[in-house]
Parts: structure tokens; C-alpha cells; sequence
């Protein structure tokens, strides 16, 4: 080989390497830093669902709380009624929480319930909540786990969530509370609020959704599926009124 067409490959090798390392830093450069997974204040008020949402409901519930879009405070949030009803809004998403272990939402609450219970079926109500649904991951359940998820999957089409995290306004349990589900511990429930000192504010939360889910289930989390909002009262039988503002996701703290 000449020098000439030595040097003429060795400046086609470097000019690929550059344009590989370019696309390489393009594609790192499209990862935005914030994932707006609940732009709820770019909607207007009215009974359409907020974009990319869907109603989520249990089997064997047929009374499913109110969820419409309102002007509340200067701000466009969904509204939340439930009379001895249960259902939620939810958003299918794929997100990352290793990328991603911020969620920040802001909400507020109109009253708390009388009868509710954290530790009991009877009193497992929420004025408000967030739901953090974890997808199907086989390789992390035992057998008799998977049998079970394999049943719910012919019954309903699809896996259920692997695991889920629910951040509470909770009526009665101590802030900081972090307890399984009255139903199943593959929901684990942390109490962000509790009770009516804040009641008809405006509050702003922020959690480290990695390390919750760690500290919850003492294992790595699989990739987050779902995001809901859910005020719920069938269990008790009560009312209650909440407002959910914008959710959002976030690769480091604000």
C-alpha cells in the first residue's frame, strides 16, 4: 500500500470514528432530563380524559369515581370525587427509574375519611394517591408467584404489574409509614401525608422512586410500566374530593 492511499484510509477511519462518537453523543443528547408523564395544566377544563390517559378499574367494582379536568387556582388539574366508589386514571408508560428516580407531583386534598385503615380491607381507602406500577419480571418471583400471575393473565390478558409503590394522603397513618397492602404485599404502601393539617393546600412532593422501591421490596426495581392517580372510598363507604396538578419525572433532583 503507498503512503498516499495509507493516508487517504487513515482519514476515512478518523472521520467515521468521528461521526460514530457524533451520533453517539446525538442520541445521548435526545434523552431529555424531564419526562412529562401527567402535563395535566396544558389541557383545557371539560369531561375529556387528559391526553395519553385511560380510566383504571378493579374487577368487581361497578361504582368508579369522577375524574374530569377543572380550572382550579389559576391552573388547569384533574378533579377527583369518589362516593363509596373506586377507580383510577392511568397512563401507560416505560420509564427507566434508574435514569429516571424522580417523580414530583403536586396535589390536594378536600377532606380525609373517618373509617379508613391502612392495615385493614375494611378501611383501605385513599383521599388521594399515586400509583407506581413495576412490569412483569418472571426471573424476580418464585414459582407459586408465577403460577398466580400466569392465572391472572388468562384472566384478565395481561400480566398484572410485578410490584407497585402508592404514595398516600392517607387519613390516619403516621407520615413515613411504609407498609404491604391490606390485599397483597406485592403493593406496598408510603404515607407522604396524613390527616388534615394540610387539608385544601396546595402540596408539593418530590420522591426517589430507585430507593423507595428498594426499601419497600429490598430488590432491584424492573422498569416502571404504568402511572396512576386514584382517590378511592368504596372500602369505607365515604366521600372525598381531591385535585391532582402535574406529574413529572426526573433524571436528578430539582
Amino acid at each position: 500500500m503507498t503512503i498516499h492511499r495509507a493516508n487517504s484510509m487513515a482519514t476515512i477511519l478518523l472521520a467515521a470514528s468521528v461521526l460514530l462518537l457524533a451520533g453517539h453523543l446525538a442520541v445521548r443528547a435526545e434523552s431529555p432530563s424531564v419526562l412529562e408523564v401527567g402535563r395535566f395544566s396544558a389541557e383545557k377544563p371539560g369531561d375529556e380524559l387528559p391526553a395519553g390517559w385511560e380510566p383504571f378499574t378493579f374487577k368487581g367494582i361497578d361504582r368508579y369515581t369522577d375524574y374530569r379536568l377543572v380550572e382550579e387556582d389559576g391552573k388547569v388539574v384533574v378533579e377527583a370525587n369518589a362516593h363509596a366508589s373506586a377507580s383510577g386514571l392511568m397512563r401507560r408508560i416505560a420509564i427507566d427509574p434508574r435514569e429516571y428516580p424522580i417523580v414530583q407531583w403536586r396535589w390536594k386534598a378536600a377532606n380525609i375519611l373517618e373509617k379508613a385503615d391502612i392495615h385493614r380491607k375494611e378501611g383501605d381507602d385513599y383521599p388521594a394517591r399515586i400509583y407506581i406500577a413495576f412490569e412483569y419480571d418472571p426471573d424476580k418471583l418464585g414459582l407459586s408467584d408465577r403460577i398466580k400471575y400466569g392465572v391472572a393473565k388468562m384472566l384478565h390478558g395481561e400480566h398484572p404489574p410485578h410490584a407497585v409503590l402508592n404514595y398516600l394522603w392517607a387519613s390516619k397513618a403516621p407520615v413515613g409509614l411504609v407498609a404491604p397492602n391490606a390485599y397483597t404485599d406485592r403493593s406496598m404502601m408510603i404515607v407522604v401525608q396524613s390527616g388534615a393539617e394540610n387539608l385544601n393546600a396546595w402540596v408539593e412532593e418530590e420522591r426517589n422512586i430507585y430507593e423507595d422501591y428498594k426499601k419497600a421490596f429490598k430488590d432491584e426495581p424492573p422498569a416502571i410500566s404504568g402511572v396512576a392517580i386514584m382517590t378511592d372510598t368504596d372500602n369505607t363507604g365515604e366521600s372525598a374530593t381531591a385535585y391532582y396538578g402535574d406529574i413529572v419525572f426526573r433524571k436528578e433532583r430539582q
